[in-house]
């Protein structure tokens, strides 16, 4: 397909979408009612009302919706590509992903049966009206809990790594043609291009040594930043870091989520639906919010937020839309497609550190989830996918240290072991509160969760000296316990731009 065909089709597509947008009727009640303003001529129509949709912001807000589009939406490919190939292109990562879902599912119907508790049942009346008066308090309740099995979340990263992402293999490619001893080393062995330290060089320029960085130097900002309602550029300026004050409304505006009364309507709507339905589903969320946040020094007083947006999240449609472009696919159920799985809500837990108004927690969230965090927990070929992203730690650490790498190999602490429990969590609950946000700035200014792989590979370069003395995977994971003290952007930098090649 050529270029311009491509251009085409991508913008017949955003323009299909936008059509029935609430942003669209807006902008088609404005136009309407400038036309009777006396600088409006009908000679100009045309350039006139445009020039009015210009100074009045309209066009603003619509090149934000459009940039939304362009990261949320499939790239265009083959006319005669089948479906399932736009989502992943990849056979054996269509069926590693497809196996993995009927495990999950089995699991969960096997937990139904078990427990005598259905997918989903319409509440009572007075089970709904305790659950109304209770919504702003619910870290009080814990319904179904002790019934649950102690195992409790059918996706367990453990299992998740073991099971499949360690079992993934290529039938079509002869590792035996690696010519590096070192390629065999790891626990991923899939042929997928992840970039090396002279390519994220280049990629991550803005992070270079000799650029300020918010975390780092914050003094480097001497100008008060002037949000000027531009996605675009807000995406630019969080490569170097967002300011507390402003990182609220820079995020909500990089990720186009404005949060206006039909936002606000839709939030109400899926709490009306967690009021009258109970799903099977909510006895999970409420046991990982339990057993992560509740435990967590930092996100603990978070408790009710996270039942309010995970609940209403389990039942919101709108997030199906990203099946169209996720190796995953819906179940065929009362589950709306998101299975939660054990650390689920450290994802919306930092949220929480910035927006205090639930709707607004909740469409920054949603977006957060269908553009970066759906692909740390489904098997694909994405360049910011779980499985790249293990391949990506993997060989940064076999290139740079591998010395440290066959060191730990050896003693039967195969590094990604250790690292795969931050990757998968993108290191909510790992890092502090604040240092955390400053790698999420960066993961939404470069639209890309590559970072999170190098950071990684940072951590175990930090603290290389200590692991090349332990003896014992135990040991090692002592070693990196407590990741709290550590500061994301120096590590980063020292590690990208003060690695000798």
């Amino acid at each position: 397909m050529d270029e311009g065909t491509e251009l085409s089709l991508t913008i017949a597509q955003i323009v299909q979408r936008l059509k029935g947008s609430h942003l669209h009727s807006q902008i088609e009640s404005q136009a309407k009612e400038c036309l009777h303003q006396p600088e409006i001529k009908l000679e100009s129509l045309k350039e006139d009302v445009r020039s009015f949709l210009k100074t009045s912001g309209w066009e603003k807000k619509l090149q934000n919706a459009v940039y939304r589009e362009l990261h949320v939406q499939l790239p265009p490919g083959h006319p005669a590509a089948p479906p399932e190939h736009l989502k992943e292109p990849l056979a054996y990562m269509r069926k590693a992903q497809a196996n993995w879902e009927k495990r999950v599912l089995k699991s969960l119907n096997s937990m139904s049966t078990e427990l005598g508790v259905p997918l989903a049942r319409m509440r009572p009346a007075v089970e709904q009206k305790e659950l109304t008066n209770k919504w702003n308090e619910m870290g009080t309740d814990e319904p179904g809990l002790k019934t649950l099995p102690r195992g409790f979340g059918p996706v367990q990263s453990a299992f998740y790594e073991r099971l499949v992402l360690i079992s993934l293999r290529n039938p079509n490619h002869d590792s035996s043609e690696d010519v590096n001893a070192r390629s065999h080393w790891g626990l991923i062995q899939v042929p997928l291009n992840v970039r090396d330290i002279p390519q994220l060089r280049q990629a991550y320029s803005e992070l270079n040594l000799t650029t300020g960085q918010l975390g780092i130097d914050d003094h480097a900002h001497i100008h008060p930043v002037i949000v000027d309602q531009d996605s675009a550029a807000a995406q630019q300026y969080s490569r170097q870091g967002c300011s507390t004050g402003l990182r609220a409304d820079l995020w909500a505006l990089i990720l186009n989520s404005t949060n206006q009364p039909p936002d606000v309507m839709h939030y109400e709507q899926l709490k009306a639906g967690v009021i009258q339905h109970d799903l099977l589903v909510d006895n999970l969320i409420y046991k990982d919010v339990k057993l992560t946040a509740s435990n967590d020094d930092y996100y603990f007083v978070f408790e009710d937020f996270l039942y309010q947006v995970l609940l209403c999240f389990s039942r919101d449609t709108a997030v199906l839309e990203h099946f169209k472009y996720n190796s995953a696919t819906p179940p065929k159920s009362y589950i709306l497609g998101v299975i939660p799985f054990h650390g689920f809500s450290m994802y919306v837990a930092p949220l929480c550190f910035l927006y205090n108004e639930p709707s607004k927690l909740y469409s920054v969230f949603r977006e957060m989830y269908i553009r970066y965090f759906f692909r740390l927990h489904s098997i694909s070929s994405s360049p910011s996918g779980i499985v790249s992203l293990c391949l990506q730690f993997e060989r940064l650490l076999q290139t740079h240290l591998p010395q440290l790498f066959y060191h730990l190999r050896q003693i039967g602490a195969q590094p990604l072991r250790i690292a795969f429990k931050w990757m998968v969590r993108a290191f909510s609950g790992y890092l502090s509160t604040d240092q955390l946000l400053l790698l999420w700035d960066r993961i939404l200014g470069y639209d890309s969760l590559e970072v999170v792989a190098v950071l990684a590979a940072a951590v175990f370069a930090f603290r290389a000296e200590n692991l090349m003395e332990v003896t014992s995977l135990a040991s090692a994971e002592a070693v990196l316990a407590d990741l709290s003290t550590l500061k994301v952007m120096p590590l980063i930098q020292i590690f990208l731009f003060a690695t000798a090649i």
